[in-house]
């Protein structure tokens, strides 16, 4: 019987052990997940502060004149205390002085000597212009969640809540090998019966913005001892092959995993291309069968070798997003296997490929998208809104 996606996603994740946590400096910490919960060791502001380049006053004292009596910028604030008709020439970012509560923007003012003036309208509020102590976050405040990637956004915010480093897992170490007699490097001199292959580059492009170590094991032949002893000398938290892993006479993963004493899981899934994925563990290290077609290898990678380094790695919401475009075109009924199919996005509409050979390389490098179509699902008319996961 073949497993649904959800369901070989949530066996996959049951197998995984996940990677410790470690702190590592901003710097290093883009693109990793957080491995715990990171709260503000300061407030932001720490105390109030201008908005604007202006003047600041006592709201009380409007409509004025006023008395400068000193300056207050950025890192260096005014000494003393604004008093009755007193104002402090101030500058976006600065401290509010002592006793001002508002900022008159410099273009409302005009100024002979120390004497300030009000010629605009003047603000209508008491506090305008000013940053309040704490209006971002105060100390002690959630910045980060446990299990949310940490984004510029997330590292900057981090910054500035007093934090040099930030809790992540460690990296994760993923082996990548790809198999079959028939297969040669790119580039190099080759007969009509070789292939270069192309697998182990794919992933490893879409797996560079991950926070992992890659182990390139480079082409293993279809020779069972071969496989066993290079699955058994993995030192990784993964292991994904690509090839081998259907049932004919020279698909021989399985059976070297076996023999190098690691154990299958699952195989085989509810997914069109990509149904003879398999998944089992050796020592303390996942793997992941990937059918050799690169559509194929690609789409397993998709929903399945992402997401598990993800998990791995700590996010809390591992999966890939999906959303929802207009189809350009109609689109039979579905079978028994969730369906991905290439398409291109033109105009706003998406129109899938008209052949959808899992081997087909150029196909997928014209798409922009995979047009997700559930188990069953009924004939689609062109105009109907249709899920889709973007590629490109």
């Amino acid at each position: 019987m073949l497993l649904p996606i959800a369901e070989a996603q949530a066996r996959l994740f049951a197998l995984a052990t996940p990677v410790a946590v470690e702190d590592v400096p901003l710097a290093e910490a883009h693109g990793r997940w957080a491995g715990a919960d990171v709260h503000a060791r300061r407030t932001q502001p720490a105390s109030d502060l201008s908005a604007m380049d202006g003047y600041a006053i006592r709201f009380a004292d409007l409509p004025g004149p006023w008395t400068l009596i000193g300056e207050s910028a950025a890192g260096r604030p005014f000494a003393g205390t604004v008093g009755t008709g007193e104002t402090v020439r101030i500058f976006t970012g600065a401290a509010m002085p002592a006793g001002a509560d508002t900022v008159m923007i410099q273009e409302e003012v005009a100024s002979a000597g120390s004497t300030i003036r009000l010629t605009g309208e003047g603000p209508p509020t008491r506090g305008r212009n000013t940053r309040r102590r704490g209006l971002d976050f105060t100390a002690g405040d959630r910045l980060i969640a446990r299990g949310e990637r940490l984004t510029p956004a997330r590292i900057a915010v981090a910054a500035t809540g007093g934090i040099a480093t930030l809790p992540v897992a460690g990296r994760v170490r993923v082996a990548i090998c790809a198999t079959g007699d028939e297969l040669v490097e790119p580039g190099g001199p080759h007969d009509a019966a070789a292939l270069p292959e192309s697998n182990r580059a794919m992933l490893a492009a879409m797996l560079a913005d991950l926070p992992i170590e890659l182990i390139d094991m480079g082409i293993l032949p279809d020779d069972l001892d071969t496989l066993r002893d290079a699955f058994a000398a993995v030192r990784a938290d993964l292991l994904v092959t690509t090839g081998g892993a259907s049932v004919g006479d020279h698909d021989l993963v399985r059976p070297a995993l076996e023999a190098a004493g690691g154990s299958i899981d699952f195989w085989r899934i509810a997914l069109r291309p990509g149904k003879p994925m398999m998944a089992g563990r050796i020592g303390s290290a996942s793997v992941l069968g990937l059918p050799g077609n690169p559509v194929s290898a690609f789409v397993t990678a998709t929903l399945f070798v992402r997401p598990l380094i993800a998990h791995l790695a700590g996010a809390r919401d591992p999966f890939p997003r999906t959303t929802h475009v207009i189809l350009g075109e109609d689109l039979p009924a579905n079978g028994p296997r969730t369906d991905y199919l290439r398409a291109e996005l033109r105009d706003g509409r998406a129109y899938a490929s008209t052949i959808q050979d899992s081997s087909m390389l150029l196909t997928l490098a014209r798409s922009h998208c995979l047009i997700v179509r559930p188990i069953g699902a009924p004939p689609a008319m062109a105009g109907d809104s249709a899920e889709i996961l973007v590629i490109a």
